[in-house]
């Protein structure tokens, strides 16, 4: 087969995601970026030498296999439904679509293509949540009952250049985005090692605004803490992207036999315990150990991001394209758009005092036309629209005027 030519839309995150496919002998044909200087700034930093496109038809005009999505969190939609349009794959980061109607028109527009699409999350490539899948899939702990994943990313509001590079105007994204949206990173590792799919879930938030003199966050909330009832009638409890304490990220599974997590602060071990009457041969009853890679491609991996993780999921992509399948769960279009609803959900049960959601299964008719006009948003778009639901618990909650006078003087500095 000759070389996958990619295309990658979005400079920062989508170059770095480019680094991994130049590794696996791709050829990376262009990028698509509204910012000259973002542009010009990620192509320096990355090495890349590669023809710049502000609009993404002409950009899809040039002979590409696939398009990595990485563009604004909540707009890839439909990026990739254009794609779909004329038989290009997808490899789009994050959630899948930023409201419901979008989920249904991306699979409508994806059951009459020919394209594979996967979504790119890769924490549950990490070496701990690896492990966890395979003793999962070997049966030892028994019916799985319970699983917790939290992923917590505090920020550093005075950190002036993470602003100009990530938060460099007042309406992007990051400073309207609900605590339980930015879900795949604590869900999709615990689906990937059971199997499970959520069907209901409710959220509650919990409210600690933000005290550094430099702010334009307008959500004070700092975890989403919320629960999901799945298909295979297991409860699972994620942070979405929580914001207390150290940075970390914790995964556990409980079974009816034992349990296996990677302990917070313990550097990539797990621990696996059973129950005294249920420990199986060649194990003892408290197992603390560092996982193994087991995968020849081990010395490319310690080199990625993310813990090894996005080498690893472009090279289950690229395994895709190069085999015409679609990727399992939870990567397929359909696992990633019920992520995306368990995202939208959780945040309007938070509005509604933790009130229970069903999470629709769009194959269904009777779904689809229950959303299919759901435009609800907590934020702007690149089209100048505006937000029309609350992104915050406290509905009324914003910024001090000093703190967002600060934050446009840091941005200029």
């Amino acid at each position: 087969m000759d070389k996958i030519r990619i295309g990658i839309m979005g400079a920062g995150r989508g170059l770095h995601i480019a680094n991994n496919f130049r590794l696996l002998g791709c050829d990376i044909v262009a990028l698509c970026e509204k910012s000259p200087e973002r542009a010009e700034y990620g192509l320096k930093e990355n090495g890349f030498d590669i023809p710049v496109y502000e609009n993404f038809d002409e950009f899809l005009e040039l002979d590409m296999d696939a398009v990595v999505l990485a563009n604004y969190f909540h707009e890839h939609a439909p990026y990739a439904i254009k794609c779909f349009e004329k038989g290009i794959h997808v490899f789009s980061e994050c959630i899948s679509n930023g409201t419901m109607a979008q989920g249904v028109e991306l699979l409508k527009a994806f059951e009459k293509s020919n394209s594979i699409y996967m979504l790119a999350e890769n924490y549950p490539q990490m070496k701990f949540n690896r492990e966890i899948k395979r003793i999962c899939d070997g049966g030892t702990l028994g019916k799985i009952l319970y699983a917790e994943g939290e992923y917590n990313h505090p920020a550093n509001l005075y950190d002036t250049e993470f602003l100009k590079h990530y938060v460099y105007f007042e309406e992007h994204w990051r400073n309207y985005l609900p605590r339980s949206y930015y879900i795949t990173h604590s869900l999709a590792p615990i689906m990937w090692a059971t199997g499970a799919t959520p069907k209901k879930v409710s959220a509650m938030a919990t409210f600690a605004p933000f005290e550094e003199k430099v702010n334009a966050r307008m959500v004070g909330d700092r975890a989403a803490i919320v629960t999901t009832f799945n298909d295979d009638g297991s409860v699972f409890k994620v942070s979405g992207c929580a914001a207390f304490g150290a940075h970390h990220n914790a995964y556990r599974v409980c079974g009816l036999n034992g349990q296996i997590e990677n302990p917070r602060g313990m550097d990539g071990k797990v621990m696996l315990r059973y129950s005294d009457w249920a420990v199986p041969e060649g194990r003892e009853e408290v197992n603390l150990y560092e996982p193994l890679w087991n995968d020849e491609d081990e010395e490319l991996i310690e080199k990625s991001g993310h813990g090894g993780g996005d080498y690893i999921v472009a090279r289950m992509f690229l395994d895709c394209i190069k085999e015409g399948k679609q990727p399992e769960h939870p990567y397929d279009v359909y696992s990633a758009v019920a992520m995306s609803s368990v995202a939208i959900l959780a945040h309007r049960s938070i509005l509604n005092g933790g009130a229970a959601y069903d999470i629709p299964d769009f194959r269904l008719e009777e779904c689809r036309k229950q959303y299919e006009n759901d435009k609800l948003t907590p934020f702007y778009g690149s089209d100048g629209s505006e937000p029309n639901i609350p992104c915050c618990s406290v509905v009324d909650y914003k910024p001090t005027e000093e703190q967002l006078k600060n934050y446009h003087k840091a941005l200029e500095n």
